[in-house]
């Protein structure tokens, strides 16, 4: 089997686990929302376009990602498919973490909790590290390189768009423990080595 067959399943699999993941988180009762910001939509129609542009970018038959040679594509393929299995844990250990809290658009629900355990201590907004993860894995494995320059520059901007959009309501909400959080612990890529000593966050990405 060729390789790039193989890294069209393996893909495949990760978007299917990856809806799983969605599909089969555990729901706790229902919060009742006291605030939503819908600006937070208009970044997910850009996230979802970043990840439709790997898809329409994805590399003839045969093709390698840079022509690295086949020493080369296997390794880009192995990086590929670590970076997939590592964002689904991401995003699975992130929305179990915020349970009732987890939600499409921005907003607050009553009881809200400012949570930093888990992958909170790492970044601010893990499951968009892990999404952002997702359209790495998979462009890698996929598609080409000036396909994943583009897809990455269209979902990072949605990606901002989501994130001052929730954390107004994180700042209104939990004022000057959230800006702690905020110079503690950094939005999307951890730091290393990290000089974090943990918070409490809320929820959403």
């Amino acid at each position: 089997m060729r390789l790039q067959t193989i890294e069209l399943y393996a893909v495949a699999l990760a978007w299917v686990l990856f809806i799983v993941v969605f599909l089969a988180r555990k729901r706790p009762p229902r919060a009742r929302e006291t605030v939503r910001d819908p600006r937070s939509i208009a970044g997910l129609v850009l996230q979802v376009a970043g990840l439709a542009i790997v898809r329409l970018g994805m590399r003839p038959s045969g093709a390698s990602f840079m022509h690295l040679g086949p020493l080369g594509s296997a390794a880009i393929a192995a990086v590929a498919l670590a970076v997939l299995a590592g964002s689904l844990v991401l995003i699975q250990t992130a929305m179990s973490t915020l349970g009732k809290q987890w939600s499409l658009a921005a907003r607050l629900v009553e009881g809200h909790d400012l949570v930093t355990t888990g992958p909170y201590r790492l970044v601010r907004h893990p499951i968009y590290t892990g999404m952002f993860g997702m359209l790495l894995g998979t462009a890698l494995a996929l598609s080409q390189w000036p396909a994943l320059l583009a897809a990455s520059g269209v979902f990072l901007s949605g990606t901002l768009l989501r994130v001052r959009a929730e954390e107004k309501l994180l700042l209104a909400a939990f004022g000057d423990a959230y800006r702690d959080y905020c110079l503690a612990v950094p939005a999307l890529f951890p730091r290393w080595p990290r000089a974090d000593k943990g918070i409490e966050r809320t929820g959403k990405g």
